[in-house]
């Protein structure tokens, strides 16, 4: 038994069928492509799956595809424009805070929400804006330094 959801990802409508077990996560990878979005715990626990839903990050693996509906999601394919990297994944490229990647759409989606909430946040907020996002290459250090070193950033 399938169920039509519709969602927006990335400024793109969707209208799809699908099974009420489906996570979010499976949909994005498998049913509409965009791999960006890591499966990684599959328990909540490593943030390599976030995406921002409606306004918030949220971990994908653990919210269901029908709880979606009808709402807004940003993955980290939505974030370059024209071609051109977003700010924060420049940073993270600028800074060598990308290691083995794997942590990297997390990171940067996590940090994304942070600097819209608070655009100059100190070190202590960055590292507990980061702390549901683990990296296994404990790369920290260069992930916190590329998040201060965005653009329009101001030092607290």
């Amino acid at each position: 038994m399938r169920k039509l959801i519709n969602v927006t990802i990335n400024g793109v409508e969707y209208e799809l069928g699908v099974k009420p077990n489906l996570t979010l996560l499976d949909l994005l990878r498998y049913e509409v492509g965009l791999t960006g979005t890591k499966k990684g715990c599959e328990t909540g626990e490593c943030g390599a799956c976030t995406v921002i839903l409606d306004g918030k990050p949220v971990t994908s693996c653990l919210v269901l595809a029908v709880q979606a509906n009808g709402k807004k999601i940003l993955t980290i394919e939505g974030l370059e424009k024209d071609g051109n990297l977003h700010p924060i994944q420049q940073a993270f490229v600028d800074k060598g805070a990308i290691q083995c990647g794997f942590c990297t759409s997390g990171m940067i989606l996590s940090a994304k929400h942070l600097l819209e909430q608070n655009p100059s946040p100190s070190e202590a907020e960055i590292r507990k804006s980061i702390s549901g996002n683990l990296c296994r290459c404990t790369g920290y250090q260069k992930i916190v330094q590329a998040i201060i070193s965005v653009p329009g950033r101001t030092e607290k």
